[in-house]
């Protein structure tokens, strides 16, 4: 597998664009499209929130009934959430403008929405907006780039990601963008999450790969406890590549899930770093834990706990907040026998073992904690399993943020 530039316009056949539609912002991209001419099947994964949005609503259907996916259209400012019969009737409003102007079945359109909860979409401007993507869209990585910042709300970059790898001897490349900054929990944590890719692979092998990818990538970061009305994780596959069809599990399926498993964890750290107000992206690996089921929640726990995340803004290694976070879990332990360090880019550091702190140095501590990516590493000594969630820490501009979100 090779790393390279480029988003959702990486594999072959995909087209994007982003541009300014006046949704709710002003002043800056605010829709994004992806379009394939090529039929694309499709997998998702979406929100475990009973209120779900109604882009989540439509999307749902079209992927488990439709075969034939070609565009993605997608906006920021509004969610189009909690918006009842009206708000669905404005996604048949849009796919059916999309459907038009791309020349394309109504069917083959999936919609996301982010933004504020409550509002109507205004449809004069999404239907403008559409026409604008339609004359827009291009194979280019600017305009991939264009459609990675369109659909952004308080994300402070835009994530994009990009491979390629072969399969049969035959190059495939995946791609991928998402925003999200806060609104984010696991069991799909606001997040706005896109895969394209040129791969030949079944629906249902697609839909099998990313559902268990999930488990360990975006269902494994937290930002701030509140799992949104309209996450959204879509993966396209239109085929492009020519490679033999990944018909059944094997060495091109394990590739094909590898490159996947990339995209989505690279994603899913951006978004965690990205945190509201965050300055740090708080990682903990536990280790050594008696069940694969056990290590994710303990390591959840602790990126979850507003107290270790307060701690790490503070560059502090109170390591009984952590502790205490892995005690309230619902997992079963012994104290006595785990041990806690806390690594990072500048060292390693031994703080907690046999049930006590260690003698370590806080100004190592300190230092260690001040990186930008910090890491809690916890071995439980129970077992082999092991599991790794990704959050941030807990600033002042976090509540200055939401406090203001909807002015």
């Amino acid at each position: 597998m090779k790393i390279i530039p480029g988003g959702v316009t990486a594999p072959k056949g995909f087209e994007a664009a982003g541009v300014e539609a006046g949704i709710k912002y002003q002043n800056r991209k605010d829709m994004a499209l992806i379009y394939s001419a090529a039929p694309c099947i499709a997998a998702g994964t979406f929100t475990s929130n009973v209120v779900k949005a109604a882009p989540v609503l439509w999307d749902r259907k079209i992927v488990e009934e439709s075969n034939e996916i070609h565009a993605v259209v997608v906006n920021s400012g509004i969610a189009n959430a909690a918006t009842g019969r009206e708000g669905l009737g404005r996604c048949e409003q849009t796919a059916r403008a999309a459907a038009k102007a791309l020349r394309i079945p109504e069917d083959s359109v999936l919609l996301g929405s982010t933004g504020v909860i409550g509002m109507q979409l205004r449809m004069d401007r999404v239907e403008e907006g559409i026409k604008l993507l339609t004359e827009a869209k291009t194979t280019s990585a600017s305009s991939a780039h264009d459609a990675a910042c369109a659909i952004m709300t308080t994300d402070t970059v835009s994530k994009e990601a990009a491979v390629e790898f072969e399969i049969g001897g035959v190059t495939v490349t995946m791609g991928g963008m998402c925003k999200g900054s806060g609104m984010i929990h696991p069991n799909m944590c606001t997040m706005l999450g896109f895969v394209t890719t040129d791969a030949a692979i079944t629906k249902e092998l697609l839909a099998e790969a990313l559902r268990n990818d999930v488990a360990d990538t975006f269902n494994m970061i937290s930002v701030d406890g509140d799992t949104s009305t309209n996450d959204t994780l879509l993966v396209l596959a239109n085929g492009q590549a020519g490679n033999p069809v990944i018909d059944r599990k094997g060495e091109d399926y394990d590739r094909f899930c590898e490159a996947l498993h990339y995209i989505n964890e690279t994603q899913a750290k951006r978004m965690a770093g990205d945190g509201e107000g965050a300055t740090a992206l708080f990682e903990c690996q536990v280790v050594n834990a008696d069940t694969k089921e056990h290590a994710r929640t303990l390591a959840k726990s602790v990126i979850c706990s507003s107290l270790s995340k307060a701690a790490i803004y503070g560059h502090d290694a109170n390591w009984g907040r952590f502790v205490c976070a892995l005690g309230y879990s619902g997992v079963l332990f012994d104290p006595e026998r785990i041990e806690l360090s806390c690594r990072s880019k500048a060292g390693d550091i031994l703080i907690y073992k046999d049930g006590a702190g260690t003698d370590y140095s806080e100004e190592e501590a300190t230092r260690i904690l001040s990186e930008p990516e910090v890491t809690v590493y916890v071995d439980m000594k129970m077992g082999t399993e092991r599991a790794t969630a990704w959050g941030c820490d807990l600033t002042y501009d976090y509540v200055k943020i939401n406090a203001d979100y909807r002015s």
